[in-house]
């Protein structure tokens, strides 16, 4: 079983809806665990705010807009038909209308190759090429922290701490591998436990290691 901590997640990054294109101004740039780039807080002129993955060159206070007829700066959200062929792009659509789900993390970018027929080819950062709806919108520029996997994290805890914080799972040591004093089941003497693996009901903490104890044996009548 996953954990995800959603209470500290800011908030979902998708496009909105189709609609006019409109121009917001950026209010503040946000720190989310659960995202690896930092987010942009948008508030549009029609008074709607939005999260956004920041692209790099954005700072508090730049406008950024949506919608078809706009310039393709950076920042802006264009359908990949009207994105110039040679631009790099981030957060592309897969499907027109779905907000966004190719190309989010920190330093991640693809680029628009050419366009045929209601389509676009793009280079993915895996350097594969796939065909998108001319219609998918994409986000014009570099996702911004790309110097992130440059740090090193220098110890264990470190690791521990940044995988926690996305809800993931960290490795183990399993009993056997350990030394007797640490574990009930060290030693690792053929790698066997040498006692029962269902702990007694009784067992202080520490001992109480293994399978659950069953509630009753025997047959029900």
């Amino acid at each position: 079983m996953y954990r995800a901590r959603s209470h500290r997640f800011k908030g979902e990054v998708k496009y909105r809806t189709f609609g006019s294109s409109a121009f917001g101004k950026v209010v503040e740039l946000v720190h989310c665990p659960v995202h690896s780039a930092p987010l942009m807080l948008v508030r549009y002129d029609d008074g709607v705010d939005a999260l956004m993955i920041a692209p790099e060159g954005v700072s508090v206070g730049s406008v950024v807009g949506v919608g078809d007829n706009i310039p393709p700066e950076v920042g802006c959200v264009l359908p990949l038909g009207s994105i110039p062929e040679g631009s790099s792009v981030f957060n592309i659509e897969c499907k027109p209308g779905d907000g966004g789900k190719i190309v989010r993390a920190s330093g991640g970018a693809a680029k628009v190759i050419a366009k045929s027929d209601g389509k676009v080819s793009v280079r993915l950062p895996s350097r594969k090429t796939k065909l998108f709806n001319a219609k998918c919108r994409a986000t014009v520029g570099v996702v911004a922290g790309g110097g992130r996997r440059e740090r090193p994290l220098l110890k264990a805890g470190n690791k521990w701490k940044k995988i926690r914080a996305k809800g993931g799972v960290y490795p183990t040591v399993c009993g056997v591998a350990m030394n007797a004093v640490d574990h009930p089941f060290g030693c690792g003497r053929g790698r066997n436990k040498g006692k029962c693996t269902i702990a007694p009901r009784y067992a202080p903490p520490g001992r109480k290691v293994g399978k659950v104890g069953a509630r009753r044996t025997g047959r029900r009548k």
